[in-house]
């Protein structure tokens, strides 16, 4: 408790499943009682991209990008076996299982449930969570698996770093695929709205206050201001889109379901992908669990928006996104149940490891 309360969690992210759950069942009462509601923030968008979705992912990563110390990204060289993990997981292995996993159950299992123009959506949905991988989130999760918070400072830099280049071709090319059709110029309008505007005001903001105050003040004081502001924001985005899905999720609870089985499948094989790797090799925990994290976790807040941006706020490719949101939380909190139980397959501190990066 002593070291939630140093590094900043706070009463949001405490009780987060809890939050999450109200939430969404507000969403979906709000969607099928007040559907007005929806549809008057449904009318506000800009180039297909929904603008108080936009809005309220910003006040969301925001705060998450400002703990993002590029510097640290300079001293990559010294310890790389981690980041190797890391980067291996997340982009050579992540999209392509999701995509196989989500085909498999989508088209041949479930295929007596879900109609193949369903399935195709709801694969597209997939294939956007599995190309994104958490750059905001896993924050929290280092830090109720006591992860080394400079090394996850490195994993989260680099990986924003990749997918500045790799999220759109991996997308586009496994779309492809499947005979979806997307624009490049959504896409690339998605990740400069939902990756580049607040991964550089973030890094500004961090640069302007570390200069006038000092490092230790923005990382003591500063940023720990805004801790529930990327809560609230988290719980706000559910609420706004659990409403735009009220209906769907109320009249196809068993797809649910379905859509939920494939990913959250895809959560475990990653995560012990990266993990059991990291135990290969002889890395501390402290940085194998992190890298477990961030493979494992979405950055499902791009990959809903840019659902919403291709297909619309009620189509099943933006379900099968919000759905992702569904089964993050709960399963996240027991993979980190996993990770402090299984502390002692890893070195001891004091052993000759994997140091930190910085």
């Amino acid at each position: 408790m002593k070291q939630e309360k140093a590094q900043g969690i706070g009463f949001f992210q405490k009780y987060l499943t809890v939050w999450v759950a109200l939430c969404m069942g507000v969403g979906i009462l709000i969607g099928k009682f007040l559907p007005g509601i929806p549809e008057f923030l449904n009318r506000f968008e800009y180039a297909n991209v929904s603008i108080p979705v936009a809005i309220l992912i910003w006040v969301m990563i925001y705060p998450m990008m400002m703990k993002v110390d590029f510097q640290s990204v300079k001293n990559v060289g010294r310890n790389p076996k981690g980041l190797y993990v890391t980067w291996i997981t997340n982009w050579l292995i992540k999209p392509f299982s999701m995509y196989g996993l989500a085909s498999l159950f989508f088209f041949v299992i479930f295929k007596a449930f879900i109609t193949p123009d369903l399935a195709t959506q709801y694969l597209a949905g997939a294939v956007l969570l599995g190309a994104a991988p958490c750059t905001a989130m896993v924050f929290v999760w280092s830090v109720l698996t006591k992860g080394n918070p400079a090394y996850t400072v490195v994993q989260v830099a680099t990986n924003d770093l990749i997918i500045l280049v790799l999220f759109i071709p991996i997308v586009k090319f496994l779309l492809g695929v499947s005979n979806i059709s997307v624009p490049w110029d959504t896409l690339i309008l998605s990740v400069v709205l939902f990756v580049v505007i607040p991964l550089g005001g973030g890094l500004i903001t961090r640069v302007m206050v570390s200069k006038k105050r000092g490092k230790e003040y923005f990382e003591n004081v500063f940023a720990r201001k805004f801790n529930n502001a990327t809560s609230i924001g988290l719980l706000l985005t559910l609420v706004l889109l659990f409403s735009f899905q009220g209906d769907v999720i109320l009249n196809n609870p068993l797809h649910i379901l379905l859509i939920a089985v494939p990913l959250v499948i895809q959560t475990f094989v990653i995560f012990f992908i990266a993990y059991l790797a990291a135990k290969w090799l002889k890395l501390p925990h402290d940085v194998a669990a992190p890298a477990g994290m961030i493979g494992a976790s979405n950055f499902f807040e791009l990959a809903v928006a840019v659902a919403i941006a291709l297909f619309g706020t009620t189509s099943p490719a933006a379900l099968a996104t919000v759905v992702g949101v569904l089964t993050e939380v709960p399963v996240m909190l027991m993979l980190v149940k996993i990770a402090n139980r299984t502390k002692h397959w890893f070195p001891a501190k004091g052993a000759p490891t994997e140091a930190a990066a910085q």
